[in-house]
This record gives structure tokens, sequence and C-alpha cells, in this order.
């Protein structure tokens, strides 16, 4: 009786622990930004909230961390590659000192226009970038996210060629790429984190800089800086970043939620952000008052190709190779 009571208990201990596992466990995302909460990151995120909450029953909890409440945007990166950052909206630029490939995203006029662009993130280029980036870094890029085009601004005058950029103190990231176009179109570029950023546009530190079109709103830029300038030199994406320690706290079910919840949640918004542009641009050009122009872009495109050509003979061969997937991607 003992001995068949024991078998029963064992093989009872035995189910409940294969049961266990079958099941996944409840896992948290603390997911950080360094906007605010009505930015465009929140709403990526509350997007992505809502989705990953959907796809995984509940078992996953996406907690929003707005305005580096959890690191900054600068810091976010290595902070995963430590595995002491959960996940972490960062601007495409910001990952280069990490991944010096990102910086084909981040060249001037790279992307002739939207469709482009999205062939390029969506298709086997963008995925190859993922596959490359876990790699070399054990992050994981989990949706590229919407694009904006980087509207430019200043506060000293209206820029109508490139001749009129002649001199401005101009915010940069601290991005190679960004520092040497900006140098190309005459200005005076000035490397700055972006929490330092809104402090020395206030002050007149720096004459002006660019931002996806929607961040100049949300962050009241057109406060102090009245002249709005429509370039599209660059694509400013916001992707969405999860360490390899969040990662692997998830079951493989999890993961695969994850990251159709990561993917979805780019494309809703991508959408919605393309409707809005230029309603935005046309806000802060009547109620944000500012003074809009749009330069004829035939010198700033010149002066962008040699951009695109010094870069790519710089970083060598996988660059040039993925610069040329791109380039390929249009046709």
């Amino acid at each position: 009786m003992k001995r068949h009571t024991k078998t029963v208990l064992s093989s009872l201990l035995a189910l409940g622990l294969s049961a266990g596992s079958a099941f996944a466990a409840d896992v948290t995302m603390n997911l950080g930004f360094g906007a605010p909460e009505e930015s465009i990151y929140g709403r990526f995120g509350k997007i992505f909230e809502a989705k990953a909450e959907e796809y995984t029953g509940g078992s996953v909890d996406v907690k929003l961390r707005c305005c580096n409440q959890i690191s900054t945007e600068d810091e976010a990166f290595k902070a995963m590659q430590l595995g002491t950052v959960d996940g972490f909206f960062i601007t495409a630029n910001n990952v280069s000192p990490h991944w010096p490939m990102m910086d084909v995203t981040v060249l001037p006029y790279v992307f002739q226009n939207t469709d482009h662009l999205e062939t390029v993130v969506d298709g086997e280029v963008g995925a190859f970038m993922k596959e490359q980036l876990q790699n070399d870094t054990s992050v994981h890029l989990l949706s590229f996210g919407p694009a904006l085009y980087r509207d430019f601004y200043n506060s000293k005058r209206a820029i109508n060629t490139m001749a009129d950029m002649e001199g401005l103190k101009i915010r940069t990231p601290k991005n190679e790429v960004m520092l040497a176009t900006f140098e190309a179109f005459g200005a005076n570029p000035v490397p700055l984190a972006w929490s330092e950023t809104p402090t020395a546009l206030q002050t007149g530190t720096v004459d002006g800089g660019d931002n996806g079109t929607s961040f100049i709103k949300d962050m009241k830029f057109y406060e102090f800086e009245k002249h709005l300038v429509i370039l599209e030199h660059f694509v400013a994406m916001a992707p969405l970043f999860a360490s390899d320690n969040f990662m692997k706290r998830l079951s493989d079910e999890q993961r695969e939620q994850i990251q159709r919840a990561a993917t979805d949640a780019g494309a809703e918004l991508r959408q919605q952000v393309i409707n809005e542009t230029e309603e935005v641009r046309n806000w802060l050009a009547t109620e944000g008052g500012m003074a809009m122009t749009r330069p004829d872009k035939t010198d700033f495109i010149i002066a962008a190709k040699k951009v695109q050509d010094d870069f790519a003979a710089e970083r060598g061969d996988d660059f040039v190779t993925l610069v040329k997937k791109i380039q390929a991607a249009a046709e």
C-alpha cells in the first residue's frame, strides 16, 4: 500500500512539474524612453503594451517608463547589453556608437521615399540588420517603428537656399554621419546629448537643430525656435529594442508573441504618422507660430551624396554592401 501511495504521489508530482513547464511564467517588461508620455515614443509604447498583453494573454506585463526614469537614451543601449534595462526606444542615430552599421539608416537622403523605406525595414534588409545587430551586440531589435522625416528649425533666420545655413550653430546628436552632413550643408554642428538639448536651444547656446516633426511639437520647441524648414534630409526612426536578458526570461511562445506585438505596433503607428506629418507641420506654422519654408533640395542632395560616398569608403566592405542592399531595394 505504501509503495502504491508513493508511486501515485511520484506520478502526481511528475505530472505537476510537467504541467507547470507547459505554462509560461508571468514576466514584467520595464520599457523606457526619454521623451514625454504624449510623444511618439509614448504612443508607440501604448500600442505595443496593449498588443503584447493581448497576444501573451496577460503573461507579459509591459510597464512604460517615460522621461529617463530607468535610463537615458544615450546610456540605454549599454544598459541593455548589461541586462540592467529590459527594453528601450532609442532613435536610430543614437544606436550607431554601439553598432556602427546602423548609420546606413542615418545617411542623408538614403531613402528615396516612404515606400522605399518600408521595403527596406520590413523586408530582407531589415531582417538581416536585426540578426546582425543581435549577433554583434546581444541586443534585440524588435521593430524599426514609425519613420519620421527630421525637420530642421532655428531661431535666427529663414532657410531658402543651402547658403542660408552658413554659420548657424546646430545641435546635432553625437553621430558622425549627422555631424558631417551639417558641415557639408555649411552649418557649424554642435554635438549634444538629447538630455542637454532642450536647455541648449532655449538658452541660445545653439541656434537650432532637427527632429522628427511631431517631436518639435511634443517638446514645444516652437516656443523659442521660430523658423521651420522642410528638408527631409534624415529619416528618424524610433526602434524598439529589448535586452537578451529580458528575452531569455520568456518562453519560446512568449518571444514569438512579443515579436509579433512589436511588429504590429510599429506598422500601426507608422501609418498614423504618415497621415499626421503634414497636419503637424501646418499646426506648427499656424498655431505654433513658426515661419515655414520649403527650400529647393538640389544643393542639399548633392552635398549629401558626397557624405554617403565618403562614409561608405571609410566604413569598409560590410557597410558598402549594406548601402547597396538599401539602394537595390528601391529598384
